[in-house]
C-alpha cells in the first residue's frame, strides 16, 4: 500500500486557527515535510505532536521531493506544511505534489488558514470574483508592467507584499491605476496587531508613509476600476501621464496606460498631455 500525501494548512498567526483535522493529521502521519523545521516545531510542541520533521523548502525541494516520493511509495504517509497558511500558495510544495500525482500517490488537502482569503473576506471589496496574483515583482519596472496589466481589471486583485516594499508598491499602484483606486492593505492578519487600512490608494499610502516604520507582512487588495470615476480634464490626464513617466514608464507606455484607465482613445490622451506640456 502506498502512503498518502496530506497538504495541511497551518496558522498564519493565531495558533488556534489550525483545524482539529489538521492537528490529528499531523499526529497520524509518519513524517512531516516543513518549509522551516524550527518554525513548525513551535506549532507541533503547542499541540503535543511528536511526529518526525524534515525540511522541504525552495532551496532543497527538487532533491527532497524525490526522497519523500520514495517514502510515499514505500507506504509512509506524509504531511506537507509551510510556515504559514496553505502549502503551494506562494510557498514551496509544487514539486512534491507533482511527483506524488505522477506516481499515482493519493494527495489529500486538509484545508484551513489562507491569508489571501482571510483578507478578502474582511476587505469590503467585491469578492464574488477575484484574482490572486501572488507577490508583486520586487523590481520597479516589472512591478509597473504587472500593474499596467490590471488597469481595466473588473475583479478584485489580491497580492502579497513585504513590509520593506509596501510603500513602493503603493506608489506604483497610485501612479499606474490612479490615486483614487480603492485598495485595502491588510497587515499582520490574525495576530495581535492585525490592521486593515481601507480607502483610495493615495490615502492608504499617506497613512503608512506617516509612520516611523512599517512592520508586518501585508496582503494588498486592489479593487476593480470604475470607468468615469476620475475627472477627464486635460490637466488631470496630463498629470497622470507625467506621474507614470516619473515612475519610470516610457512616455508612449504612460499614454497607453492612462488611455486604458479612462477608456479614452490614445490619440486623445496624447493630445491632452501634449497640450499641457506645451503650455508649461
Amino acid at each position: 500500500m502506498k502512503g498518502t500525501l496530506y497538504i495541511v494548512a497551518t496558522p498564519i498567526g493565531h495558533l488556534g486557527d489550525i483545524t482539529f483535522r489538521g492537528v490529528e493529521t499531523l499526529k497520524s502521519v509518519g513524517k512531516i515535510a516543513a518549509e522551516d523545521t524550527r518554525h513548525t516545531r513551535q506549532l507541533l510542541e503547542h499541540y503535543g505532536v511528536s511526529t518526525p520533521v524534515v525540511s522541504c523548502h525552495e532551496h532543497n525541494e527538487q532533491g527532497r521531493s524525490t526522497e519523500l516520493a520514495a517514502l510515499l511509495e514505500a507506504g509512509t504517509s506524509i504531511a506537507l506544511v509551510t510556515d504559514a497558511g496553505t502549502p503551494l500558495i506562494s510557498d514551496p510544495g509544487f514539486r512534491l505534489v507533482r511527483a506524488a500525482v505522477e506516481a499515482g500517490i493519493p494527495v489529500v488537502p486538509v484545508p484551513g488558514p489562507n491569508a489571501a482569503i482571510a483578507a478578502l473576506s474582511a476587505s469590503g471589496l467585491p469578492a464574488e470574483e477575484f484574482v490572486f496574483a501572488g507577490f508583486l515583482p520586487a523590481k520597479h519596472g516589472q512591478r509597473l508592467r504587472a500593474l499596467e496589466a490590471i488597469v481595466a481589471e473588473h475583479r478584485t486583485v489580491v497580492y502579497y507584499e513585504a513590509p520593506h516594499r509596501i510603500l513602493d508598491a503603493l506608489a506604483d499602484v497610485e501612479a499606474v491605476l490612479g490615486p483614487g483606486r480603492p485598495v485595502v492593505a491588510a497587515r499582520e492578519l490574525t495576530k495581535v496587531h492585525e490592521e486593515f487600512l481601507r480607502g483610495p490608494v493615495a490615502d492608504v499610502r499617506a497613512t503608512l508613509s506617516g509612520r516611523g516604520s512599517v512592520k508586518g507582512e501585508f496582503t494588498l487588495l486592489i479593487g476593480p476600476g470604475q470607468p468615469g470615476d476620475a475627472p477627464r480634464d486635460s490637466g488631470t490626464i496630463a498629470n497622470e501621464v507625467e506621474a507614470l513617466i516619473a515612475a519610470g514608464a516610457p512616455r508612449m507606455e504612460a499614454i497607453k496606460t492612462v488611455a486604458r484607465r479612462h477608456g479614452l482613445p490614445k490619440r486623445e490622451v496624447y493630445q491632452m498631455a501634449g497640450a499641457v506640456h506645451n503650455e508649461a
